[in-house]
């Protein structure tokens, strides 16, 4: 069972007794990136050496989109490659593709592509993966073999120590219509080579279309995701991978959030160790806010729940957790300037360093979700921006 002590932390109440983490300002320093204007929807993933890895899409001519990749060296972002392109690709601020690397080095990315009608929300996920630093890639791999024609979307990764993929996506097989039933969450594993694992559902009725988050700790897979009840509460649940089977999935936190339809704001989750801290969006009776719960043991109990919003929080959250037990959460805040994408650090004990803006004057999309990693003492932050066209930018932050 999931123990979680306490009830709620106020920011100030949290700095007062316990100190804030670090008396020194983060410094925020943009790296230019390499993205053409009109880009979007960026994700990182960091390798075992340090290595920071960025993907991202744009648009073609005449239409259709490209996935394009680079990695971070010493003298910046470098030229872009190209993972794969295609004219008929679902394109969504909320379900976008991504990158991640195997423990062996090897790359993998995802990318959606539209498999019903004109009219229709359905769409595929494709994986492919590149054993020469991105320059070539294989043929796609689709990790769902309902062969239906509805939607399978907001994957999630995590490597596994044997150089495969674990991965997590939301999945309409079950549902009669694109309209209604239930949407359910699935789980398989995928090797470079194209060998499918086996599939697992880990929940049956889960929130349509709110990202996941997966983590791999020292004691196995941890998945969170917006759950559905039949009430229409759309809390965060939890479920653990070990032994070979998913546990029963567990509320991480019983906020109560009764909506009639998807917020389209998913968890986040990140591991280092034993160290785990998974950050979320809710708005009970209207009141919106970011929250975060740290452990220390896999998982098995979390501490205290902690505010991290400055008050109006459009959430869009990402995580880091460190092998120090701090943590780190960024989301998105609504402000007098326009939607600006903040971070705050927390320590192991839970203190609260002020927030850091990080988007600058021109602010964040606000349908969009930042990503971030962390490399060393350093995290890696990507976002498109509001500017028109849109582009996507990034910093560092010591």
């Amino acid at each position: 069972m999931i123990k979680i002590a306490g009830t709620f932390v106020i920011l100030a109440a949290a700095a007062m007794l316990l100190g804030t983490p670090n008396p020194v300002a983060p410094v925020v320093t943009e790296i230019k990136t390499p993205a053409a204007p009109g880009s979007g929807e960026p994700n990182l993933a960091v390798a075992s050496d340090g290595r920071v890895y960025m993907s991202w899409l744009e648009p073609t001519a005449p239409k259709g989109h490209v996935l394009r990749l680079s990695v971070r060296g010493l003298q910046g972002w470098s030229a872009p490659k190209t993972i794969a392109r295609g004219a008929n690709w679902f394109d969504s601020p909320a379900d976008f593709p991504s990158i991640s690397v195997l423990s062996d080095g090897t790359l993998a990315a995802h990318w959606l592509v539209m498999s019903g009608g004109p009219d229709s929300e359905a769409y595929d996920i494709n994986i492919a993966f590149s054993k020469d630093g991105g320059t070539n890639w294989s043929k796609p791999v689709v990790p769902h073999r309902d062969g239906k024609k509805r939607q399978h979307g907001f994957l999630s990764f995590a490597p596994t120590a044997d150089a495969k993929l674990s991965a997590i996506w939301l999945d309409g097989r079950n549902m009669p219509d694109e309209e209604s039933g239930n949407m359910a969450l699935m789980y398989t594993t995928v090797s470079p080579n194209g060998t499918l694992g086996q599939e697992a559902q880990i929940d049956n009725r889960v929130c349509e279309c709110c990202s996941t988050s997966m983590t791999s700790t020292t004691e196995g897979l941890l998945a969170v995701y917006r759950d559905r009840s039949d009430k229409e509460i759309r809390d965060i649940s939890i479920a653990r991978f070990a032994n070979g089977k998913w546990s029963q999935p567990e509320p991480l936190s019983k906020d109560g959030w009764e909506i009639d339809g998807c917020p389209i704001n998913g968890p986040a989750i990140s591991s280092n160790g034993k160290n785990v801290a998974v950050a979320w969006f809710t708005a009970p009776n209207d009141k919106p806010q970011v929250n975060l719960l740290m452990s220390s043991d896999a998982g098995k109990t979390f501490g205290t729940k902690i505010r991290v919003d400055g008050g109006n929080p459009a959430g869009r959250v990402d995580v880091v957790s460190f092998a120090s037990g701090d943590s780190v959460v960024s989301w998105i805040e609504r402000t007098a300037k326009g939607p600006q994408l903040q971070t705050r650090r927390f320590n192991a004990k839970g203190a609260v360093a002020p927030a850091t803006s990080v988007s600058g004057t021109s602010g964040v999309t606000s349908g969009g979700f930042p990503r971030m990693v962390a490399a060393g003492d350093e995290i890696v932050i990507a976002w498109t921006d509001s500017a028109e066209p849109a582009n996507v930018r990034t910093a560092v932050i010591k």
